[in-house]
């Protein structure tokens, strides 16, 4: 009977009880998009690498090293002679080294060189292996592997033929066109970089890079296939990823590659430089959430405002609850459930406005910010939203709801 009155009432102010509404909608769809969009960056942040104990590379800053080893971004200020690698891979503490090369790439995706032993040892998540949609990793000096972004925006197949352009700008005139790669292997999606990266052997990076000094091509030169299979090493590489054989060694064996004799050199963990990272955007992120919230507080405002301009034009309506036997302290609930009658019919309207949202924009979301995105949040993030919601509607709702307290005892 209760709740029969109030959407009656709410019913009769269709036109201002709607506009109210769809404010709340907005409102609370942005808190909701801000609050999941900050948890599923984060969780993409965490995600990007695991199991790896270090990362190696010329000695810089250790933000930096993350970003452009891991994250594709930025460059490096110098690369590690491929004898250093040697070096550290056969250092007994190490159970596996990934050598990294950077710095070419295709129609704006980043080329990674690098040799079999990423595709065995690479974790992402939860310690998750890389596998395959298709095809199998690279055998051939000009074999690649394309991560599931590339393949879906350039619709591209097992067997094709690209050509990698020197520099990691998107618009390179510089094409490494005398040696074109053949599709080997398309991996599943991970929501990581790995997905908007091309795989290539180290040797492959080698050879398109024969005639080439400091970033431009002094000759071309066609390598005999003789000499293609006779096996070649790179001079350098950027950056190695290293999984220990003991955790308990992983300091001390920072401590010896950041004093290694041969070459400046760098070692990081990544999960202290993924939260350092985090950390750095922590600001943006209170910035967003600040933002969001003051969307919410205004579109509270707005409701109270509504109800309590109402409360003028239903000062007969309250007289005649009086009459039938309304209290003044049912006239006050009325009000307040009201508030929160909109407020949960704005919550459901702007959590399927977000689902949708989220579905619709994914492919553009992972395209252009490489995060894998969940359609759905978290509960216990969405439950405490919902709470703080309901909590700052109901508050807001004591103003009118004192009001039509007071009109009632008049």
């Amino acid at each position: 009977m209760f709740l029969k009155i109030v959407l009656k009432s709410l019913q009769d102010r269709k036109g201002s009880v709607l506009l109210t509404l769809m404010a709340m909608t907005i409102s609370i769809f942005v808190i909701l998009g801000v609050e999941h969009i900050r948890q599923q960056t984060k969780k993409s942040f965490e995600s990007t690498l695991s199991d790896t104990d270090l990362v190696i590379g010329s000695r810089s800053g250790s933000l930096n090293l993350l970003l452009y080893s891991v994250f594709r971004i930025g460059s490096p200020t110098n690369n590690i002679n491929w004898n250093s690698f040697k070096t550290i891979s056969r250092d007994s503490k190490v159970d596996w080294a990934i050598p990294l090369s950077l710095g070419d790439s295709h129609k704006g995706f980043p080329v990674l060189g690098t040799n079999s032993d990423y595709f065995k040892y690479f974790r992402y998540g939860q310690k998750k292996k890389l596998e395959f949609i298709a095809g199998k990793p690279f055998a051939q000096i000009f074999d690649v592997v394309i991560g599931s972004e590339i393949a879906k925006q350039l619709k591209y197949n097992i067997g094709d033929k690209i050509i990698l352009s020197h520099g990691i700008h998107k618009q390179s005139l510089q094409k490494h066109d005398e040696y074109p790669f053949q599709i080997m292997g398309i991996l599943k999606p991970t929501g990581t970089p790995v997905d908007r990266t091309v795989h290539i052997q180290l040797e492959g990076m080698e050879v398109i890079h024969v005639g080439w000094q400091n970033g431009v091509q002094v000759f071309k030169n066609k390598i005999p296939k003789e000499f293609l299979n006779s096996g070649i090493e790179p001079k350098s590489i950027t950056a190695i990823f290293v999984g220990l054989k003991s955790k308990l060694t992983t300091f001390s064996f920072q401590r010896t590659i950041n004093n290694f004799t041969d070459e400046p050199l760098l070692a990081i963990l990544p999960g202290v430089a993924l939260s350092e990272l985090w950390q750095m955007m922590s600001l943006l992120e209170k910035s967003l959430l600040l933002v969001a919230s003051l969307v919410f507080i205004s579109a509270c405002f707005g409701v109270s405002a509504v109800l309590l301009n109402s409360i003028r034009e239903r000062k007969e309506e309250i007289r005649l609850l009086r009459i039938i036997g309304a209290s003044p302290p049912f006239i006050f609930a009325l009000i307040e459930t009201e508030t929160l009658v909109i407020t949960v019919i704005a919550t459901i309207l702007a959590t399927i406005l977000l689902t949708a949202t989220l579905i619709g924009a994914e492919s553009y979301i992972v395209g252009n910010y490489g995060i894998q995105i969940s359609h759905f949040m978290d509960v216990t993030s969405f439950l405490s939203v919902v709470a703080t919601v309901l909590t700052l509607t109901l508050i807001s709702g004591l103003v009118p709801g004192w009001a039509a307290y007071q009109e009632s005892k008049s």
